[in-house]
């Protein structure tokens, strides 16, 4: 039996001057680096960069110390991280069980047929981005949805469909 060496896996270097990426190494470095770190250095990405890449999931895993696999599970387990650029607008909508029932399945269906976009898509021109949030924690205001991270509810499908119609249609929202 003959045993092969494992390459290395390639050492992720960004940019020392790009001042977002200074944030993120501050960041690592004001918990010296522990893998505690992890969900507030994602959160200073996220923030910076308005997405966490494969690209900076694997620099996190390198200067943190932790696997990658984690890295990766917590930056798609949280909806608050995206792995993709946002459109120009954001539509989130609640599916959980009391915006379900009250008609939100609907309006996902729409955006297929509107707009093309299944959940976590943006349109080509980077217009819209389209996702969906298993819950917002805003039940008593079913069914929710948050445009631009504005919290709308308590809407017929109907009456959501009109709203983000308008909302498209004037930059000013």
């Amino acid at each position: 039996m003959t045993l092969t060496a494992v390459p290395e896996t390639k050492r992720i270097e960004v940019d020392q001057t790009d001042k977002r990426w200074k944030l993120v190494r501050i960041t690592m470095q004001k918990h010296n680096y522990s893998p505690r770190a992890l969900i507030e250095t994602l959160h200073v990405i996220q923030d910076s960069f308005g997405f966490i890449d494969n690209e900076a999931m694997q620099y996190v895993s390198q200067e943190l110390r932790v696997p990658l696999s984690k890295v990766y599970g917590v930056a798609t387990f949280y909806n608050n991280f995206t792995s993709k650029p946002a459109g120009e607008h954001s539509l989130v909508l609640c599916t959980g069980t009391a915006c379900y029932v009250k008609g939100n399945d609907q309006i996902v269906e729409w955006m297929k047929e509107r707009f093309g976009l299944n959940p976590n898509e943006t349109t080509p021109d980077n217009r819209l981005s389209f996702m969906t949030a298993r819950c917002v924690g805003a039940c008593g205001m079913a069914p929710v949805m948050i445009l631009d991270g504005h919290i709308m509810g308590k809407m017929s499908p109907d009456e959501m469909k009109q709203r983000i119609e308008e909302w498209l249609s004037n930059d000013s929202n």
